[in-house]
């Protein structure tokens, strides 16, 4: 029992509002002292007089009957009722900005490490985090955008994807991955580079417009994807195939199957990419293979320590 109250006392001392709580307490007691002393009543009728004082409510069945009672009643008033309405006051403002917090998205929130933490946005990211969220992955997004374009288990973070203490609140450093999208390119630079500084070891994937910021995106490390490049080429093959557009849709969605990366680890290194093609479950698209996807068509590279191949693997 007496650890339980220490337990209680040391965390009410840590808050502002219990600091006031635990000294207006201090002042009642006293206050019921004092005043039980000087008008020669019992401990616990004084106790009654000092909340109801304090509280305000002041019935007048008990009351001081001497000038020295009257002083300690003034000294119960001035003090009790200040101290116990501010922290009553901090307590429902502490309340208030959670709710407004929340409602703003801009809650704290522990990072779980299997997050996908989204910078920006662009007109393919609500479908994408829908599909992420489908596909049973944590999401938080950071942008200005409505919320309303977002499934309700995203957490959206409205604040501006290009402010460094917006990218740091979303927490990269302990998310899976990180993308990057943007209204522009150069919001896309300012937001990509500031993740990289923040969450170096985090894999980051941009999406930008022109293929020059693309290049200098992976300078430093940044995966990018050209937007207007992927839909120019995909327009392309479709008039020379009308099904390739279908295809694409296809392997990119998650209709019975997952592309995913998988690394060749020492037993694919040294190995043709077409052997590995027989020894891996599922449709090996390609390899990334010296910095470079490579889908074997025309080369069969051998394959090296820390090259990745691009499987189409059946969900079990």
């Amino acid at each position: 029992m007496l650890t339980a109250i220490t337990l209680l006392t040391s965390k009410l001392v840590r808050s502002q509002s219990g600091r006031l709580v635990l000294l207006g307490a201090v002042c009642l007691f006293a206050g019921a002292g004092a005043f039980a002393a000087t008008q020669h009543l019992a401990f616990g009728t004084s106790l009654y007089w000092a909340i109801t004082t304090a509280t305000t409510v002041g019935y007048g069945d008990i009351t001081p009957k001497n000038p020295v009672g009257r002083v300690v009643a003034s000294l119960v008033m001035l003090t009790t009722i200040p101290l116990f309405a501010s922290a009553f006051a901090l307590f429902a403002g502490a309340v208030a900005s959670a709710h407004l917090r929340r409602l703003l998205g801009m809650e704290r929130h522990e990072a779980t490490g299997s997050e996908v933490v989204v910078i920006g946005c662009h007109p393919a990211i609500p479908p994408a985090v829908a599909e992420l969220v489908a596909a049973g992955r944590d999401v938080v997004v950071v942008t200005t955008s409505d919320r309303s374009a977002f499934p309700d288990e995203v957490r959206v973070v409205a604040a501006d994807p290009t402010s460094e203490e917006a990218v740091r609140r979303a927490r990269p450093e302990r998310a899976s991955q990180v993308l990057v999208a943007g209204a522009d390119d150069a919001a896309v630079l300012v937001s990509a580079v500031l993740v990289h500084q923040l969450a170096p070891s985090t894999p980051v994937i941009a999406i930008a417009s022109s293929p020059n910021v693309c290049r200098a995106l992976r300078e430093i490390n940044v995966e990018a994807v050209s937007g207007e490049e992927l839909l120019a080429h995909t327009v392309a093959k479709s008039l020379e195939a009308p099904h390739a557009g279908e295809l694409l849709l296809r392997i990119l969605s998650s209709e019975g199957f997952r592309l995913k990366e998988v690394d060749v680890g020492d037993e694919g290194a040294g190995r043709p990419l077409s052997e590995a093609r027989a020894r891996v479950r599922g449709v090996v698209l390609g390899a990334v293979h010296a910095g470079r996807v490579v889908m074997g068509v025309v080369e069969d590279p051998t394959l090296e320590p820390g090259d990745r191949l691009l499987v189409l693997d059946p969900e079990a």
